[in-house]
């Protein structure tokens, strides 16, 4: 009797983990490289055998589910896959901010020792002379760059050339690689902009940028996020739109149960 209620608790459910994915792209319309996620829903249903389906059965021992009566039980959230469509490039004055130009992320590595990976290229050099992200994780394949560097040029193809003590002449002293994914909508998501490979992504496989389908990578840039704010707004709209008509069909139920229960009396 009380079915209609879960079924739109279910609504209501799915709705509230849509707005938190709105909100969560929002929130991170301007975090570098933050690559939006969606929210894909899938309904759920079951079927009820009515009285001629039980008594076909009865009589022939074979099933006949054309004649069976299916009732939708609502909604879940079946996947919040990301978006990891190019954002905007944007031109900065810092000589190791780094941007992506196509396929292909930038391989770090965790306080434990794995691999993650990023599209973020907001990158600093710590006190030991590594190339680090922000939260202090070094790029792979390391760079050390040496006590005295006043300049530094990173070419197209990743190869990362240095000055030294204001000297015209320039040395090579590593190159960084780029990373691909056969699905990376199967990334798992860390926080502060990195990621995991999962079953679901496959394992990273390591290229030269601008070769063989990797993007190519462009100093003085950084990839902004891919978030369409309006787009968004819009979605949310929708969405509470939706929330608020499942909120009244619950209400006409619970006015249809006060007059059953008056009939009754």
């Amino acid at each position: 009797m009380f079915q209609p209620l879960y079924v739109a608790a279910t609504g209501l459910s799915a709705m509230q983990d849509e707005i938190l994915n709105i909100t969560d792209n929002l929130a991170n319309a301007k975090t570098i490289a933050f690559k939006k996620s969606r929210t894909e829903m899938e309904s759920l249903s079951y079927i009820e055998k009515n009285f001629k389906d039980m008594l076909y059965e009865a009589m022939s021992g074979e099933e006949t589910p054309p004649v069976s009566v299916e009732y939708g039980t609502g909604v879940r959230v079946a996947s919040t896959p990301k978006d990891f469509t190019q954002g905007t490039i944007e031109v900065t004055n810092n000589p190791l901010d780094i941007a992506v130009q196509g396929e292909g992320f930038f391989q770090v590595r965790l306080a434990d020792g794995t691999q993650a990976y990023t599209r973020a290229g907001n990158f600093h050099i710590d006190n030991d002379g590594n190339l680090t992200d922000p939260n202090g994780h070094i790029v792979e394949p390391a760079l050390i760059f040496p006590q005295g560097t006043t300049a530094v040029v990173i070419q197209n193809d990743g190869t990362v050339l240095v000055s030294i003590d204001n000297s015209t002449q320039y040395s090579q002293i590593g190159q960084i690689n780029l990373a691909r994914f056969t699905n990376p909508a199967g990334l798992k998501s860390l926080g502060q902009n990195i990621y995991q490979a999962t079953e679901a992504s496959g394992q990273a496989t390591l290229g030269v940028a601008g070769e063989n389908g990797y993007g190519t990578i462009n100093q003085y840039s950084l990839e902004q996020s891919n978030v369409d704010v309006i787009s968004e707004m819009m979605r949310m709209v929708m969405v509470q739109r939706v929330f608020d008509t499942v909120t009244k069909a619950v209400q006409s139920y619970e006015a249809m149960l006060t007059s059953i229960d008056g009939m009754k009396r």
